[in-house]
């Protein structure tokens, strides 16, 4: 199974210090990716409830690093490790504008990029980033359709109802051609048939394993609809563990439990048949100092890699 962890972003771990402690252990450990997400408010009175627990957001998301300047100061004391996003709200920002960032990214760490994109749930958010919360799923194939042509073409011409490009060049392009991998984070019947049709993969969350089997068919029936290759398509499974000294209820793992139920449940999740898996483990709401978190981070690589 290949391991991810969540680079230090959020709460007290907002400091470019241990960015970079964190990202050069987590490889020293043998940690495959690093990931960030993207947040940019707490809203004091919420239009919409945090979908986890009892639906308040965790207040370690007061103090919220940008995603990409993250990413960059991982990539630049680290060699190995791919540097991911889950995910990035893509409609915040214009195509041609994070298409740039995104292929400097994939540049200046020679081709370990991976873009993982969502739509968010937070109407709050849109609002404040001046950007419609109607039709959005409508509005990420423009996007996609901008980037991809952006990534792809030597003269990049793009004519859409909300974003328009002139014929231009664009350079330069991204190392991993045509485009660093596309993941798409989402459960709604439309979210996973676009990760069929146009991703590389899927960025899921701990959700019991026969949900992650049923709406795996949902990804596999679109890939072969469009004439794709299921078989290549990968899951990346989110997990925002609170650690727990005593086994925690079946019905709270993983999101709660010992790194041991934690591990048994993403193993169970490998062996479930929903493509290649990555685990990728978020402690930053469970510790508080980075000798914490890679103590956590080095229990559960031994557990996922005996």
């Amino acid at each position: 199974m290949r391991t991810g962890l969540a680079v230090p972003q959020y709460g007290a771990f907002a400091t470019p210090e241990a960015v970079t402690e964190v990202a050069r252990a987590a490889e020293e450990l043998g940690y495959d990716s690093l990931w960030t997400a993207d947040r940019i408010l707490t809203p004091r009175h919420p239009k919409d409830p945090y979908p986890g627990g009892d639906g308040t957001m965790p207040e370690e998301y007061r103090t919220f690093l940008d995603p990409l300047t993250v990413l960059t100061l991982a990539a630049a004391v680290t060699e190995r490790v791919r540097l991911g996003t889950s995910t990035l709200n893509a409609l915040w920002y214009a195509p041609i504008l994070l298409a740039r960032t995104l292929t400097s990214l994939d540049v200046v760490s020679h081709g370990r990029l991976d873009v993982g994109i969502g739509l968010g749930w937070m109407r709050d958010e849109y609002r404040a980033a001046g950007v419609p919360w109607e039709r959005r799923g409508e509005q990420l194939e423009q996007w996609l359709d901008a980037a991809e042509t952006i990534w792809g073409s030597a003269e990049v011409c793009h004519d859409g109802t909300r974003w328009a490009i002139p014929p231009s060049s664009i350079e330069p392009k991204p190392v991993q051609r045509p485009r660093p991998p596309l993941l798409f984070g989402g459960f709604s019947p439309g979210a996973l048939e676009r990760i069929g049709r146009r991703g590389d993969g899927w960025l899921s969350a701990g959700l019991p394993v026969p949900a992650l089997t049923g709406m795996w068919e949902t990804v596999r029936r679109a890939a072969d609809t469009a004439g794709r290759d299921a078989d290549a398509l990968r899951t990346v499974i989110r997990v925002n563990a609170r650690l727990t000294d005593t086994p925690a209820p079946a019905d709270r793992v993983p999101n709660e439990g010992t790194v041991a139920q934690i591990a048994d449940y993403l193993l169970g999740t490998a062996e479930a048949g929903i493509g290649e898996v990555e685990a990728l483990v978020d402690f930053q709401q469970t510790t508080s100092t980075p000798g914490q978190l890679l103590d956590a981070a080095e229990e559960l690589l031994k557990r996922l890699r005996p």
